[in-house]
């Protein structure tokens, strides 16, 4: 398991988290507008995103250097898993999956009866990681992921209360 600490994501993570997002899907990444967006709707009374960082210290100098980051929007009684990801030196550590599971603990505050995400076909990873929380595969996109023309596996969980009930997070 990481050393990570999770914490709400706010303005000021969306520049080093648009330099891990250009790390880990050149093709795909998300833009800062995109970012801005989520997050504008991400906190008050009426707030339908959840938006976390993964933050381990940074060594010599202190402060955190962020190594993973997710997001959750909610519509109604439904979740969709906006992002998720994990700096490559952090792949094996348990860290994609104490993210998910705090996006799916937001789901359930949320008060959404299933959770939706898309996954590019390619990504075995992530889709062992999905199907570890209870994540079945219900459909493709095709083309979904520009410019590399790259189909979706679009994937659902339903009630994910019960996915995250007993799981421990460390840090």
């Amino acid at each position: 398991m990481t050393s990570a600490v999770l914490r709400e994501m706010r303005w000021w993570d969306i520049e080093p988290v648009l330099e891990l997002e250009k790390d880990l899907f050149p093709e795909d990444a998300w833009s800062r507008g995109m970012f801005w967006s989520d997050l504008a709707h991400a906190r008050g009374p009426g707030a339908t995103r959840r938006y976390v960082v993964a933050e381990i210290p940074s060594g010599s100098g202190g402060g955190a250097r962020i190594v993973g980051y997710g997001g959750l929007a909610a519509a109604g009684d439904v979740g969709d898993v906006q992002t998720i990801a994990v700096a490559r030196e952090h792949w094996g550590t348990g860290l994609g999956a104490q993210i998910l599971t705090e996006l799916l603990r937001a789901a359930t505050a949320f008060e959404c009866a299933e959770v939706m995400l898309e996954c590019r076909v390619d990504n075995i990873r992530a889709q062992k990681l999905y199907e570890r929380f209870g994540f079945e595969a219900i459909g493709f996109r095709r083309g979904y992921y520009q410019p590399g023309n790259v189909d979706a596996l679009v994937m659902r969980l339903n009630d994910p209360s019960t996915s995250v009930q007993g799981t421990e997070i460390n840090g």
